[in-house]
């Protein structure tokens, strides 16, 4: 066998190895930003069923405070609904503004704040949110893995072959950039 052809052969086999090494990095990274995904989605619908308990609670005490009440629950409703990731990431950004808002409305009534059940609630509420903000830090740490690798030579070359899309951060929508507004009027 001529020289050439042991050359062109070792040539081609270390092209599709590294062809599939490639391909198969890029499909765990895929993989784990959908982990990612999954794993902030169970603590929002955890979130999301401890809200009406929460609502219920305060609606007792608190029941001139319909519309902060109201926008919870519209709130809770529209992530309930939401159909894609992106949806999912708008609609969190407006639950967690309504549950603050909530949250800032619970001070107005002591007697609210000395019950154990809204306590309890609200200290399960909170451990969740901590929850979520860390994990939304590891899915976006795991979205700018997978995104540079798709967009970096050569490993491009094969994300575009097989249609590696771009991922979106989750990131804080306007409202949740905003400064709040404390008044002790």
């Amino acid at each position: 066998m001529p020289i050439w052809l042991i050359i062109v052969i070792v040539i081609v086999v270390l092209i599709v190895l590294w062809f599939l090494t490639t391909y198969n990095k890029l499909v765990v990274l895929r993989n784990r930003v959908r982990d990612q995904w999954a794993q902030i989605d169970v603590q929002l619908k955890r979130r999301a069923n401890l809200i009406p308990n929460l609502v219920e609670t305060v609606k007792g005490y608190a029941k001139h405070e319909k519309a902060t009440l109201e926008d919870v629950v519209k709130a809770r409703n529209t992530f309930v609904s939401a159909q894609s990731t992106e949806e999912e990431m708008k609609a969190s950004g407006e639950l967690t503004q309504a549950l603050s808002r909530l949250m800032v409305l619970s001070e107005s009534y002591p007697e609210l704040r000395a019950n154990e059940n809204f306590m309890s609630l609200q200290n399960d509420l909170k451990d969740t949110e901590d929850k979520i903000s860390t994990m939304r830090q590891f899915y976006n740490d795991t979205v700018l893995k997978y995104n540079n690798k798709i967009e970096m030579v050569p490993s491009n070359i094969v994300a575009k072959m097989f249609h590696f899309e771009k991922k979106e951060f989750f990131e804080a929508t306007g409202k949740d950039r905003d400064v709040p507004t404390v008044s002790f009027e």
